[in-house]
Order: structure tokens, then sequence, then C-alpha cells
């Protein structure tokens, strides 16, 4: 049995486990489903509550794991089977194919030019298009193109362009059997799918749009180019209210739990939009500010006394849209006056809460790991040990439930000593 730690999940958590293994001597295989690292940290724009460049953050880091000899980095991969074998596993992994030579590539983005396939932007939560081959996003790692097949026609403009010569529509997917001593498990999140609370509107009125997206929208590198355009027609919003715990603390949905970073993001994005527009008025709705992290309170305060954001404690009973312009009617609770108000906005963002990521069901089923009554993975004692999910396999950042990027990468670095100390523990190292 090899001396070596499967990491399943590139995002943060994954990434600083993966190079904390590797700083130990051991060998890391780092699996990711998507084309390439980073998780939705390389999606935002900014971080709370310093106010730091996201990628400027996290980019160092994800070049750092695909550079360091000891990790081997399986990016659109992911794990299809897995045996114990006392001690560690057998793991079986599908390594799908990009039709496009990692080896050859040099990510030059010539081949996206050519291909006349436009496609939704999953890294862009669909607000732009992108092209049916195609590289995630600028700071890709690795920044190797791929080919959505499904879309793809097959014209052939991309391999006439691709003067490295990487093209290669004869590639297929590939089984890879690893052996490995433990295994780290941080598969992330999803934002929870809000179109089911007919009350906001979302899906049906353009101008409701998700914390996400907003990310996106604010972001130098978005679809919008950092501009904050509402989606219905392009014009800047002057009014824009925050609605907070959308698809969490919500017994409807089976999510009470808080998502903990809501209140926050929603804080540092309405920062983000008075910096771009001083002259907006921006309102954030909640039920209650949970600013428990150092320097939070201090944040909220400063959203409010520095840049007039205005926090309105209450509900949000329901939004109508005036189809003539495409603002948007607010009604709400607020209880300090206990009176309801009725507001009209150009723009509603919606505060989703954090869910498990779409396979964590199947992948506990494989992994033979128990889950909590909301879908994240668990241990025998998360008080004790909340890294710990059964011998020889550890949970971390958000997998074993919504948490932030220091909480996220400080629970990494524990699940990857603790995989280290279990190799030592079962004599692999």
């Amino acid at each position: 049995m090899e001396p070596a730690v499967l990491v399943l999940g590139g995002g943060i958590a994954g990434i600083q486990a993966a190079l904390d293994v590797a700083e130990q001597n051991v060998h890391v295989y780092l699996v990711e489903r998507s084309p390439s690292i980073g998780g939705h940290m390389a999606m935002l724009d900014k971080t709370f509550p310093t106010l730091d460049c996201s990628l400027c953050i996290l980019t160092p880091k994800m070049v750092d794991v695909a550079r360091h000899p000891n990790v081997e980095l399986l990016t659109y991969s992911e794990v299809i089977d897995l045996k114990r074998a006392n001690p560690g596993f057998k793991v079986k992994v599908l390594k799908r194919a990009r039709y496009v030579d990692e080896s050859k590539c040099t990510g030059c983005g010539i081949c996206t030019k050519h291909c006349p396939i436009e496609a939704p932007d999953e890294f862009n939560m669909g607000l732009s298009p992108r092209r049916a081959i195609y590289i995630p996003f600028p700071q890709a790692v690795p920044k190797v193109a791929v080919i959505d097949y499904e879309r793809c026609i097959r014209c052939g403009l991309c391999q006439l362009a691709c003067e490295a010569g990487a093209i290669d529509f004869k590639q297929k997917d590939q089984e890879l059997e690893l052996q490995v001593g433990a295994i780290i498990v941080a598969t992330g999140f999803r934002q929870a799918d809000v179109s089911a609370l007919s009350e906001y509107g979302y899906g049906r009125y353009p101008n409701v749009i998700t914390a996400l997206e907003l990310e996106r929208l604010l972001n130098a590198a978005g679809p919008t180019a950092g501009e904050l355009l509402r989606p219905s027609d392009g014009k800047a919003p002057k009014r824009i209210a925050f609605i907070q715990c959308v698809g969490s603390r919500d017994v409807r949905l089976n999510r009470p739990y808080c998502s903990r970073v809501c209140c926050m993001y929603a804080v540092k994005n309405a920062i983000l939009i008075k910096e771009h527009h001083p002259e907006a008025d921006v309102t954030i709705y909640f039920i209650d500010i949970r600013a428990y992290g150092k320097g939070f309170e201090e944040f909220v305060q400063r959203a409010e006394g520095e840049f007039g954001i205005k926090l309105v404690r209450g509900r949000v009973a329901r939004l109508e849209e005036d189809s003539s312009t495409g603002d948007l009617w607010l009604a709400a609770e607020d209880v300090s006056s206990g009176k309801v108000v009725m507001e009209r906005y150009d723009l509603v963002v919606l505060s989703a809460g954090l869910v498990p990521p779409e396979g964590s069901e199947a992948l506990a089923k494989l992994l033979g790991l128990s889950t909590d009554g909301y879908g994240f993975f668990s241990g025998p004692n998360l008080k004790l040990n909340p890294v710990l999910a059964q011998d020889g396999i550890f949970i971390c950042g958000c997998a074993a439930g919504p948490k932030d990027i220091p909480d996220s990468v400080a629970e990494a670095s524990a699940a990857a000593m603790e995989a280290v100390n279990y190799l030592r523990e079962v004599g692999l190292l």
C-alpha cells in the first residue's frame, strides 16, 4: 500500500490540505471534478472583513499545489469506486476526456476565438456565454482548454487554429487505480436553489439575482468587467436590496440551520456596491445579523456608519415586478417600527444559503460515511475531533457544514495532520 493521501475537492480547503500533507513529504492525489481547481473562492471578488482580493490570496496557493513535487493533480476527475485494503484504500478514479492534450496545450486561448458555438458560462453563473472549447477562467490551474463535447459540433476549427496540435477528438475517458493510505474529503458546497421560493420570483424576475451572481457582476474579470449592471436592461441600479436567510433557516426546506457566511458576504457586497456607486441606496433586510468572527462586528458598524448602508430587521414577505420598468416592489415587516413597508428597488439580491454539493449522497455511500440531517458529512464525535469521519477518512471545510474561508483553511490543516498521523499509526510512514 502506497503511503499516499487522496484529497477529494480542489477548493481552498482541498488545496490547503494537499499542501500541508505534501509538505510532510507524503504523496498526494488531489482530485477535482471541474476542469480547474479553485472552487467557489475563485469566483469571489473580495473577502470579508478585510476586503482583500480573493484571487490574490487563492492563486498563489493554486500554483503552489500544482507545482509541488509531492502533489499529483487530477482535474476533471471523480472517484467511482473505493474499497478498504486494511490498511488503506484501493480507489478507482474516472478521469474524463478533455479532448485536449494537457501536455501540449499552452493555454493561449486561440482555439476559443475560432469556436462558433456558445453556451452559458458556469463560472460567470450563466450571466455571459463561453465557447464549446474554453478555459474556465483566466487564472485556471491547470490552464488547459476543455471541450464541452455535448455542445461541440466537431467542425474542426479549433483543431485547425491550434498551433500546438493539442486538440484530440479521439481522446477517451480513463480509469485510474490508486492505492492510498488515507482520504481527506473537501468537497465544499453549492448555493441553495432559491427558485423554489416563489415569493421572491427568482428565475421569473430578471432583476432578482443571487449573491454569487452579484459576485461575478462586481468582479473586474466578470461578465460586465466589474460594472454593476442589472440584467433586464443593462442599467446601473440606484436602489438595491439584500434579502437574508434565503434557502437556510427555513424549516419548509428542512434547512433550519444558519449558513454562517450570508450576513457577512451581504455586508461585504453592500460595501463594494457603495464603493462603486456612492450615490446608491442599499438596504439589507435581515432576521438577525450574525457577526461572530474577529473584526466582523466592526465591519458591520463600518457599513452603517461610513457607507450609510441601511439594516432593516424584518422578514421579506414577497417581491412583485413592475412589468413596465423591471423594478421590484418589496413588501416586508420592519420589526423596529412594527409596520409593514413597501419599497421599490431596481435590483434585489438573494443571500442564498449553503447546501451540500450534488453527488454528496452518492459519495457518502461510496465512502461509507454518515451524514447529518441536511446532507453534510459528519463523524463520530464532532466536538472532540471535528475532522474525523472514520478510520482513515477525514473531512474539512464546507463538506462538514457551512463555514467561512479562514475556518475552512484551519480545518483543512487539521485534517492534513490527522491524515499524516494516521499513516504513521498504521505503519505506512
